[in-house]
């Protein structure tokens, strides 16, 4: 995207690596103070060193799922920078397996990272965006579009943001806040290549993005006029389509699995040989 000044203060969870690390930079390159949220203060500072060269910069070591660290989180971003003008809710936390087979208190970590922690920090946010193009911007995930075995309870969590989204956007569409929803597949970090086993053949079934495709893409959120940026968009698609036809999602299914543990093994195949040369 072209380089825009955003000239204002970003809070973004989940901000020591991946798409929050490379969202704080794109941010940072576009002229925006940054708080950057997440629990290891280590990577956080790492980050934070590098970013300071750029533009302001105070890091947050908290848990989003604690209301009273999302509660100190806004007493310090509104004591630094006096203002609070885009969230960025990307932390996410995903344990996979099958629910019968999950210890209940991480099946409720996912619903509290993923979903519980959007919402309050949303709700904390929007009484003091009182500036024009103020933006709330949610990373949900196709799993919050089609339901993906393996994956049930990140799925409910990613739907709920999504649906969270929609109807925050529709009350607060008379409003200066942009509400808008990113709903990426497979992303190149570790999060999934760390785990490549226990990720689901159907999620390899689509296109991989990259950290910085995304982080773009939650930019132009910032300042476009869309609700929702579904990656890749034929990815959307083949969601919608599976969402308004389940039967046809169930169909098609088989056929996506097979795709998907054809790129899993050559995926796995790539990262054994990147091992081998580290050795």
């Amino acid at each position: 995207m072209e380089k825009t000044d955003f000239n204002q203060t970003v809070i973004i969870t989940g901000a020591s690596s991946g798409v929050g690390k490379a969202t704080a930079r794109h941010f940072a390159n576009n002229g925006a103070n940054l708080v950057l949220v997440a629990r290891g203060q280590e990577r956080l500072d790492q980050v934070s060193k590098e970013l300071k060269n750029i533009t302001r910069v105070m890091s947050v070591s908290m848990d989003v799922s604690n209301f009273s660290d999302c509660e100190n989180l806004i007493n310090k971003t509104l004591e630094e920078f006096s203002s609070i003008d885009v969230l960025i809710n990307n932390a996410g936390y995903h344990k996979r397996g099958l629910v019968e087979e999950s210890d209940p208190k991480e099946l409720g970590r996912m619903i509290d990272v993923n979903l519980k922690a959007p919402i309050i920090l949303s709700r904390l946010v929007i009484s003091h965006m009182n500036n024009n193009n103020c933006a709330i911007i949610n990373v949900a995930s196709l799993a919050g579009r089609t339901p993906v075995p393996g994956s049930a309870v990140y799925s409910s969590s990613k739907f709920g943001l999504r649906a969270f989204t929609y109807a925050l956007a529709t009350e607060r569409k008379e409003k200066n806040i942009k509400i808008a929803v990113v709903s990426p597949g497979p992303i190149d970090t570790p999060f999934i290549m760390d785990d490549i086993d226990s990720v689901s053949d159907l999620t390899f079934s689509q296109s991989i993005s990259s950290i910085d495709a995304v982080a773009e893409a939650i930019l132009e959120l910032c300042i476009n006029d869309k609700i929702e940026q579904a990656m890749p968009k034929i990815s959307g698609f083949l969601t919608n389509i599976s969402y308004l036809f389940p039967r046809f999602g169930l169909l098609v299914m088989p056929l996506l699995e097979r795709k998907g543990r054809r790129v899993k093994k050559k995926l796995k195949h790539l990262i054994e040989i990147k091992n081998n040369k580290k050795l």
